[in-house]
């Protein structure tokens, strides 16, 4: 009787388990609507693969928010392919461009460039992003940047990052939901 009563739980608990893994893949599922909400899918079209980091579909009207744009989208590729000193190479490539006025940006870089744990790395390129994307949107010239967020990053508060394609490419889980996330804002000039 105790194992038949020990056999149903474990089946009651595995039942939970999977359903609880469907909701939360659901989560990251299309979701229809207006074409800031559009859920896009990774489809290897990021102008910004492995080793190669030209920017060439957004300008900048000072040359300093253009180099600062290439090595945060740098650190954005190196964070999405799950490499840590990638993006703590770029982190460092940042901190000598990045400009002495925007304080807050230097410091997430300079953590950033601090640290090879991955984890603490997205944590680190959720503040950036948030102190760079109106420095960077008063000084786009040219083409498009697509604000993109994941509602499951950081414990489902969700963050957001900065990226030149459409597709979405999550630096916060890497392979692990390459695709989950949504464009919320797309920024022209």
């Amino acid at each position: 009787m105790k194992e038949q009563k020990t056999n149903m739980n474990w089946k009651l608990g595995l039942f939970v388990a999977v359903i609880c893994l469907l909701v939360f893949m659901s989560s990251c599922g299309e979701q229809h609507g207006t074409r800031e909400n559009k859920t896009t899918m990774e489809q290897s079209t990021d102008s910004l693969t492995k080793g190669e980091h030209r920017i060439t579909s957004v300008s900048f009207k000072d040359e300093t928010s253009g180099k600062v744009f290439a090595d945060y989208q740098k650190i954005r590729t190196a964070l999405t392919n799950d490499h840590s000193m990638e993006a703590k190479e770029a982190a460092e490539d940042m901190l000598d461009i990045i400009p002495e006025h925007q304080k807050g940006s230097q410091n997430m870089v300079l953590a950033m460039a601090s640290t090879d744990d991955i984890a603490e790395q997205r944590q680190l390129f959720s503040v950036l992003t948030e102190k760079l994307e109106p420095v960077l949107k008063e000084s786009l010239s040219g083409g498009t940047i697509y604000k993109q967020f994941c509602p499951m990053a950081f414990e489902g508060k969700g963050g957001y990052w900065l990226s030149v394609s459409e597709e979405i490419r999550n630096p916060y889980f890497g392979e692990k939901m390459l695709r989950c996330g949504t464009v919320k804002e797309v920024i022209h000039q």
